[in-house]
């Protein structure tokens, strides 16, 4: 890749993720690269994290393409009773939620005509975006770590510490209790940072990790990332030090987003690694059905997978409250922030923070790449 590094999942060969640090900060020195895990490709990695068979997890990524396909179908059968999808990655079944209205019938049965599952339901994703609103509108109170609407059982999920209340809450959003759910957890998210230098690329004396390659409205290459890792205007190197860019675009809090624009010595691909000298193609930015198995890429843990659980969620960081980010079990750790989530050869989004770890397991979210490509005009690299 002499003389330039690639801008790609993969930077030079080990990913940089993400970390905004105090202006005059002074880098750490590079640590090495993650070793790499073994896992020649998406369906092993599968395997390993879902605990499935080389055979399963080969079904289930073919299964998962088809049911993208279809669920496109059943969504515009589904018309304005269109209430969200699941995708159940034991039974390789996709599911059609519509809305409980006059015409909800005939919605369900233009579904089923296609292939899908049709199951009823009172709110859907639009019913259950508007009670996410209004929590977003009120704020979090201290001991409130977030919400996110759960399609599957069509209500809202209200996350609190232990001996946290969120009546107040409910009454100052003026939502029904009766939509919602209250969790107790004892984990607080954090943003994926890490303070010291890594590959990939640094900014401000911290490291962050490409998510991906993307291309701007007047066809200058860079790449997508997390909107904590720099402001607008922020410097941006590669590991050698060969590519430079700046943060055109970044926003955080409310969303956790930025474009980095290359501005020498970098040249965008349409790769993901997955850790081990391999990497994922990616083909398009397909929104995959909640359920589906997804896979992330990170300089501190490298490659995992897991599932996609739900969407637009709210998270309350000590540094900000972001909205809209996929909520998924994929494991990360402070480092990761910034890279890839992509599931088959679909990106999905960059990740933001979390709680938990990779030897233990926990919570992960992203934040969707295709609002970040369609608000700034950029066009994703594929191949």
């Amino acid at each position: 890749m002499r003389p330039f590094p690639t801008i790609s999942a993969i930077g030079t060969g080990a990913l940089a993720f993400g970390l905004v640090l105090t202006p005059g900060a002074d880098a750490a020195p590079l640590p090495a690269a993650p070793e790499p895990q073994g896992e020649a490709t998406m369906t092993e990695a599968l395997a390993r994290d879902l605990g499935l068979t080389p055979l399963g997890a080969e079904n289930l990524l073919e299964a998962q393409e088809e049911a993208l396909k279809i669920d496109a179908e059943a969504t515009e059968a589904a018309g304005d009773a269109y209430g969200g999808s699941l995708y159940d990655i034991e039974t390789h079944e996709l599911t059609i939620l519509v809305t409980d209205t006059d015409t909800d019938t005939d919605a369900a049965s233009a579904v089923e005509a296609v292939g899908a599952e049709a199951v009823v339901v009172e709110y859907g994703v639009e019913g259950l975006d508007e009670i996410v609103e209004a929590l977003d509108t009120a704020g979090a109170p201290e001991g409130v770590t977030g919400w996110y609407p759960d399609v599957a059982d069509d209500t809202v999920v209200v996350e609190v510490l232990e001996g946290a209340d969120p009546a107040g809450l409910l009454e100052s959003a003026g939502v029904d209790p009766a939509a919602v759910e209250v969790v107790t957890t004892d984990e607080a998210p954090e943003l994926y940072a890490d303070i010291v230098g890594g590959a990939a690329y640094h900014m401000g004396g911290g490291r962050c990790s490409i998510g991906f390659p993307a291309t701007d409205s007047a066809g200058d290459p860079g790449f997508v990332t997390a909107g904590h890792c720099g402001a607008a205007g922020t410097s941006a190197s590669s590991a050698d030090g060969s590519g430079s860019g700046v943060f055109d675009h970044s926003v955080f809090p409310g969303s956790d987003s930025a474009f980095v624009r290359a501005t020498s010595g970098w040249n965008p691909t349409a790769l993901v690694s997955r850790y081990d000298g391999t990497h994922q193609t990616v083909s398009g930015s397909s929104q995959a059905p909640i359920g589906s198995a997804v896979c992330r890429s990170g300089s501190t843990t490298g490659w995992h997978c897991g599932t996609i659980q739900a969407r637009g969620q709210t998270v309350s960081y000590p540094q900000g409250t972001v909205r809209d980010l996929t909520r998924t079990n994929v494991c990360a750790e402070p480092g990761d922030s910034g890279g890839s989530f992509i599931s088959g050869s679909q990106a999905q989004g960059v990740t933001s923070g979390g709680s938990g770890n990779c030897s233990s397991g926990g919570t992960t979210y992203y934040q969707e790449v295709t609002p970040m490509l369609s608000s700034w005009g950029l066009s994703l690299r594929t191949g």
